[in-house]
């Protein structure tokens, strides 16, 4: 009989032997050294994920592989675009070039490299940066545009302001009651040098 067919032969073998396990006298003591170990216990094999790289290139991920760091296994797609461009034997030799401090900026600039050569295969980074040259150019224009346009405006306020200022004193000179102001001003005048009034 296929143990496929009958998954409950599977489970009462494994419960006979759990049961056959724990009435055998090595189990019973435990303790069969002088300092207290315990002789039936023995460390899991800790299960290692691969790097996405290793993953990709189907190759056995070792404990001080190069690529790990950089290339975790939750994002394949990064070493993917990289691959793709560069190639993985130009990526590892980058890799053992450079010093561990430098690594990580170079395999970002890579992978954004990698990007733009996907997304623009004639120029790559290059006509990303002329485009983002470009931009600022424009918004250079228009920022010194603004600010003459600014220095104008603040030119017309103090001209408005100085027409209206000229004006009111147009008003004031103009008024009656200056004139008669300034009539009783000489009137008093003429009687403090002691001359009579005609």
């Amino acid at each position: 009989m296929d143990c496929r067919e009958n998954p409950s032969i599977i489970t009462t073998g494994a419960t006979a032997a759990a049961v056959a396990a724990a009435t055998s006298p090595s189990s019973l003591s435990p303790i069969s050294s002088p300092t207290g170990s315990f002789s039936s216990f023995q460390p899991r094999p800790v299960s290692f994920s691969p790097c996405a790289a290793c993953k990709i290139l189907r190759r056995r991920c070792v404990d001080k592989c190069v690529l790990a760091p950089y290339f975790p296994p939750s994002e394949p797609l990064k070493f993917t675009i990289a691959h793709r461009v560069f190639g993985a034997s130009n990526i590892i030799k980058l890799l053992q070039e450079l010093p561990e401090a430098q690594r990580s900026d170079a395999m970002n600039s890579m992978v954004y490299d990698a990007n733009a050569r996907l997304r623009d295969p004639v120029y790559g980074c290059a006509g990303a940066i002329c485009q983002l040259q470009k931009q600022i150019s424009e918004l250079q224009a228009e920022l010194a545009k603004s600010q003459a346009e600014i220095l104008n405006m603040q030119y017309q306020n103090a001209n408005l302001v100085e027409s209206i200022y000229q004006k009111m004193l147009q008003n004031q000179e103009n008024s009656p009651q200056y004139q008669q102001d300034e009539d009783s001003r000489f009137f008093l005048d003429e009687s403090f040098l002691g001359l009579e009034p005609l």
